[in-house]
């Protein structure tokens, strides 16, 4: 193979996108976007010799750790191949390591969309281990999702929800939950909402700043679309598709504590999966799911929301780091970390 930087943007998501395991983290935008927070992208393509076809991609992000002359590399959900062709896979991983020690980074993290119970998983885990990769305590993305499929026409797409959740969304429609395509004017709106449910839930969200450019990267690039659920003009909830090569990620969803009754997110699903069907799309991919199928999980109720829309669940390998340095993947991957935890603790701060 010959290896090359590529560093046009038309060019790179051109390659990107027929490869196996192309994701929208992969793409230009979201390296582009993550320059903001102190990444800096290096996206490799890995060609045919005889041809030069694309034959795997990574796009390898770097941020430089604050005062010292060391960083940390990740390759969000790739490297993009694949993965079942163990000697690409081997040559694609080696380019990644030698990157990372370039970079004088402490570790180089990877997590692809490989399915955990499959055969290609299997094998591909098997390799990274020879290589002495471990898997990572840290999961930067879910490990695992659900995913619909888009090639059934929408008849079968209402047949294969569960009985409630087809209700849900014809009872949305019939009590005056209508459905709207948002605009950039809209990001406003939808990050109060966003803020509102973080609040409510219980997670923790980055400011308006960082996802307005974000968000404004991709829906200008009409790599995203926004909708909107409202009751009599008012928006009551609202999500965020992200969509390249021919899959769509129900990536960011928002909604208000008003007029819940009326089921405004089922609706708002159903034309979601709508549309990224309309645009070509042949995978609806949920974003999330638990790491086991169990009622104590944190997720469970988001599992079985998005299971009632008959998506199925995948599981993947999950993350995986490979120490350039082990003893300094140690102090940064467990020692600091208690450090920190025994300092927060002494000064009466919240971990």
């Amino acid at each position: 193979m010959r290896i090359i930087v590529e560093h046009n943007q038309e060019r790179w998501n051109g390659a990107l996108a027929p490869l196996s395991g192309a994701h929208v983290l992969q793409s230009y935008e979201w390296g582009q976007t993550k320059a903001q927070v102190g990444w800096r992208a290096r996206r490799l393509l890995f060609l045919d010799e005889e041809s030069g076809k694309p034959r795997a991609a990574a796009s390898l992000l770097r941020r430089q750790l604050p005062r010292l002359p060391l960083a940390v590399a990740y390759v969000p959900k790739g490297p993009a191949l694949d993965h079942g062709d163990l000697p690409l896979a081997e040559a694609v991983l080696a380019r990644v390591e030698e990157e990372a020690r370039r970079a004088r980074a402490i570790f180089v993290k990877i997590d692809p969309d490989v399915r955990a119970d499959s055969e290609q998983g299997v094998a591909f885990r098997q390799l990274l281990r020879r290589r002495g990769w471990r898997a990572s305590p840290e999961q930067i993305q879910f490990r695992n999702t659900l995913l619909s499929d888009l090639t059934l026409d929408e008849d079968a797409l209402l047949a294969g929800m569960k009985s409630k959740t087809r209700y849900n969304v014809r009872l949305a429609a019939r009590r005056g939950v209508t459905v709207r395509a948002g605009s950039l004017d809209d990001l406003p709106i939808f990050y109060r909402m966003y803020s509102e449910t973080s609040q409510r839930d219980d997670f923790i969200i980055r400011p308006l700043d960082y996802y307005r450019r974000l968000w404004e990267t991709f829906l200008r690039a009409g790599m995203a679309h926004l909708l909107l659920a409202e009751v009599e003009s008012e928006p009551v909830a609202g999500l965020l598709l992200f969509r390249f090569a021919r899959t769509a990620w129900y990536m960011y969803g928002a909604s208000t504590n008003r007029q819940r009754q009326r089921m405004p997110n089922h609706l708002l699903q159903w034309e979601a999966m709508r549309w990224a069907k309309a645009q070509g799309c042949t995978t609806y991919d949920w974003w999330g799911a638990p790491d086991l199928l169990d009622e104590s999980d944190p997720l469970w109720g988001v599992y079985r929301f998005k299971a009632g829309f008959g998506g199925e669940f995948a599981p993947h390998i999950g993350a995986w780091d490979f120490p350039v340095s082990r003893s300094l993947y140690w102090l940064y991957g467990v020692a600091m970390p208690r450090v920190l935890k025994l300092m927060r603790r002494r000064h009466g701060l919240a971990a």
